[in-house]
């Protein structure tokens, strides 16, 4: 029963698919943690800062404002009270300003109740401060120093002490948001490490997988290989067979009965007979002959007794002249090393090569000369057989594609655990060389 081999392609498409939706989720949610991140610094990290820089500016001032008071308060000066109103009114103008700037980069989270609330302790303390300088303008500079000590200096405590509570805030969901974001980076640090597992993971998976399937496929491919050889094996070994017995049935049989009449033939024209008769007897005694010929020439190309008899040598110098007779092409044989006994199994191969080699070189060469060469040194025999006509086209010079007799030359080839080569010789056409070794016969006969 045949092995089904199942097509992995399928589950590979499927296998690359979840792949790559994975990647996609992954690469949705580190996008979104980048993206939350960003937000996260720009929205409550970065605005914290800035809006600690204006609390920081307002305290500054605060502080400006404080150390006026205490002047005004202790009565050192010796200008009095309304030589403070134009640094009043300055710092007035830039806490203003400020104020303006930091409601603007406030935290989201401050309740916009405590923003109001500043505001209006900031709008209470300046209307105490037009109070105090109106007093000190009508010259009640007693009462003006009074209302700084009693009201003044604790409402601008209190808005300094309200500036440093919104500082301790920031500073704490800075701390917050800074622990936030090492949170977000363990996460997607470990999220990142979670994915390469699984990412190598599924590799290692699909590259097994690919691999066993590979493996299979591959052996099946050497079955199917192993099994078109030892057709091939079969089908040229039965077509030998088939050559040898059509041969020898014309020779024993058809070429007997031609001989033999024939021979009767002439007996019969040795006879008494009328001039007519003598005429048509010869007539057809010479069809007969050209029969016999044909028959022959038949048998010969089927399979020549002389392979059998005098071995793979003589069977290509008689070969060779009966080429060049039929074809007019001029064929020069060349036969190198020491005379050797080449097994019928291995001399039939290559007599075959030479015969649809020059038959290829015959019919699509265009070439009016060719060379065999062979050479029986050591355990190989060596054979080229050259042409310098228009050559083989490239396709198959590299690989062999087309053409049954190509096929079966290769296949010849592996019988005999041996090489065969289509190569472009430098002077043009083709060469083909057929490399096989001399002491074994087919494999698998």
């Amino acid at each position: 029963m045949p092995q089904r081999f199942s097509n992995p392609t399928t589950r590979l498409l499927a296998g690359l698919a979840i792949t790559l939706a994975g990647v996609g989720a992954f690469s949705w949610y580190a996008l979104s943690r980048i993206a939350g991140l960003k937000d996260l610094q720009t929205q409550l990290v970065d605005r914290n800062r800035r809006d600690s820089l204006l609390l920081l500016r307002i305290e500054d001032d605060l502080h400006s404002l404080a150390l006026a008071m205490q002047e005004l308060a202790d009565g050192d000066e010796p200008y009095g009270p309304l030589a403070y109103r134009g640094p009043f009114n300055r710092l007035r103008a830039d806490l203003e300003d400020a104020l303006r700037l930091e409601k603007e980069v406030a935290p989201p989270e401050r309740s916009p109740d405590r923003q109001a609330y500043f505001a209006k302790s900031l709008a209470i303390f300046w209307n105490s401060a037009d109070q105090m300088f109106a007093m000190a303008g009508k010259g009640q500079e007693k009462q003006a120093r009074e209302l700084v000590r009693s009201s003044l200096q604790a409402q601008q405590a209190a808005i300094a002490s309200n500036v440093a509570r919104l500082l301790r805030e920031n500073n704490e969901a800075e701390e917050r948001a800074a622990a936030r974001i090492q949170r977000i980076y363990s996460g997607a640090e470990r999220n990142v490490y979670y994915f390469l597992a699984v990412a190598l993971a599924v590799i290692a998976v699909t590259s097994l997988y690919l691999i066993r399937s590979n493996r299979q496929l591959f052996d099946r491919l050497a079955t199917v290989s192993a099994q078109r050889s030892g057709l091939a094996r079969k089908l040229i070994s039965m077509q030998e067979e088939v050559l040898r017995s059509i041969s020898r049935e014309l020779h024993d049989e058809f070429g007997q009965i031609l001989t033999a009449i024939g021979a009767m033939l002439a007996r019969a024209a040795k006879q008494e007979a009328p001039p007519a008769f003598r005429e048509s007897l010869q007539e057809v005694r010479e069809v007969t002959q050209a029969t016999l010929l044909k028959t022959r020439s038949l048998y010969q190309s089927l399979h020549p007794a002389i392979l059998d008899d005098g071995g793979l040598e003589q069977a290509l110098t008689w070969y060779i002249p009966v080429f060049q007779k039929q074809t007019g092409i001029a064929v020069h044989y060349q036969k190198t090393g020491p005379s050797a006994t080449v097994a019928d199994g291995v001399a039939i191969h290559v007599y075959r090569v030479v015969q649809e080699a020059l038959n290829n070189m015959a019919k699509h060469a265009k070439s009016q000369e060719a060379w065999v060469r062979m050479d029986l040194s050591g355990e190989r025999l060596h054979l080229e057989v050259e042409d310098h006509g228009v050559g083989l086209p490239e396709e198959k010079r590299g690989s062999i594609r087309r053409g049954i007799g190509l096929v079966a030359m290769r296949e010849r080839a592996e019988l005999l655990r041996g090489t065969i080569e289509f190569l472009r010789p430098p002077e043009g056409g083709t060469l083909v060389r057929l490399d096989v070794p001399l002491a074994h016969g087919t494999t698998g006969e």
